[in-house]
């Protein structure tokens, strides 16, 4: 009789990818309510590339470029929706609002919305990127 039954040595018992999902939420959530812009650009990156990996790891999809670009245009989308909401609706209020958008004492609603926006446009920017070289995975680099 079996004492195992059922498990296979060919199949992997467990995967990694969840604990970078949460831990990406987690730094990203801190960083945008904290205003951080390194953190929060750095936890969305976390965030998405790893439900990309896991979507492609669970076998639903074959190259996670896809989804890294779809995920990064809702970012940049959702970002340029927040930085839009809060400026008046001229040009030059926009381009003046953006200007200072960085300074200590701009708004920091603007800023939070500069930094998904900047994580979104990253994300499409490695998913150009990895179809470009062909790659398969991101683990077959």
């Amino acid at each position: 009789m079996d004492e195992q039954p059922g498990v296979s040595d060919e199949y992997r018992l467990s995967s990694p990818w969840p604990l970078f999902v949460a831990l990406g939420l987690t730094l990203s959530e801190v960083g945008i309510v904290l205003n951080l812009l390194p953190i929060s650009v750095g936890g969305l990156l976390l965030f998405v590339g790893s439900v990309s990996g896991i979507v492609q790891d669970a076998g639903y999809i074959d190259r996670p470029w896809g989804v890294l670009g779809g995920l990064g245009a809702v970012l940049v989308v959702l970002g340029a929706i927040l930085v839009v909401t809060q400026v008046s609706p001229s040009v030059d209020a926009l381009l003046d609002t953006l200007g200072s958008a960085m300074a200590a004492d701009g708004n920091a609603n603007v800023q939070r919305g500069l930094s998904v926006a900047m994580a979104g446009l990253i994300a499409l920017l490695g998913s150009v990127a990895g179809r470009a070289t062909g790659r398969r995975s991101i683990e077959a680099a």
